[in-house]
C-alpha cells in the first residue's frame, strides 16, 4: 500500500514539472499609454537615463537607491547601474538601441534579488493629438522561471509598475 502511495505521488510530481517544463521558453509584458505630447518631447525622458528618476516607478522603492551612470550620456552606450534594498535588488541597464522620437532598445540584467537578462522596448507612434507609448520587456524563461510563474504571473508581478511608470510619463511629458 504504501508503495502505490508513493508511486502516485511520485506521477503526480513527474506530471507537475512536465507540464512546467512545456511552458513557453520566452515571455513578453507589455503595457501602452496614450500621451498627449509629442514623441520629439517624450523621447528624451526614455532616451537618457538621468530623467528616469522623473517617472520610472522603480526609483521610488528605494529612497536610498545608489545609482551609477557610465557610457553615453544617453542614446546608444548609455549605461544606468543600481544597487538598492532588498525590494529593488541591483542590476544593470544598457541603451543597445536608440532611434530617435521612435524607439529605445535596452538589455536589463538584473543580478539580485534574483537574476535575469531581459530586453526592455519602448516604442512611441504619434498620432494627430497624441503619442502612443509602449513599455514592453521581454526574454527567455528558464526552467525555474517557468516554475515561479506557475504559481505567480509576471503580469501580476510588474504588469502594474508598467502602468505607474507609463503614468508617471504621461505626467512628466504633458506638463
Amino acid at each position: 500500500m504504501v508503495w502505490i502511495v508513493l508511486l502516485i505521488i511520485v506521477v503526480v510530481i513527474a506530471a507537475f514539472l512536465a507540464f512546467v517544463a512545456a511552458k513557453p521558453n520566452n515571455f513578453r509584458l507589455e503595457r501602452s499609454t496614450s500621451i498627449n505630447a509629442g514623441p520629439e518631447k517624450i523621447f528624451p525622458l526614455i532616451n537618457d537615463f538621468h530623467n528616469w528618476t522623473q517617472w520610472s516607478p522603480f526609483e521610488k522603492i528605494d529612497p536610498n537607491l545608489q545609482r551609477t551612470y557610465s557610457g553615453a550620456e544617453s542614446g546608444r552606450g548609455a549605461v544606468y547601474a543600481y544597487s538598492g534594498n532588498n525590494k529593488v535588488g541591483s542590476g544593470r541597464m544598457e541603451i543597445t538601441e536608440s532611434v530617435p522620437s521612435t524607439r529605445v532598445l535596452a538589455t536589463l540584467h538584473f543580478m539580485e534579488p534574483f537574476e535575469a537578462h531581459n530586453m526592455a522596448e519602448f516604442t512611441l507612434v504619434p498620432g494627430v493629438d497624441a503619442t502612443v507609448v509602449s513599455w514592453a520587456m521581454y526574454g527567455p524563461s528558464p526552467f525555474i522561471s517557468k516554475l515561479m510563474m506557475t504559481f505567480m504571473s509576471m503580469d501580476s508581478l510588474v504588469g502594474k509598475q508598467f502602468d505607474e511608470g507609463l503614468a508617471n510619463l504621461k505626467r512628466v511629458a504633458e506638463a
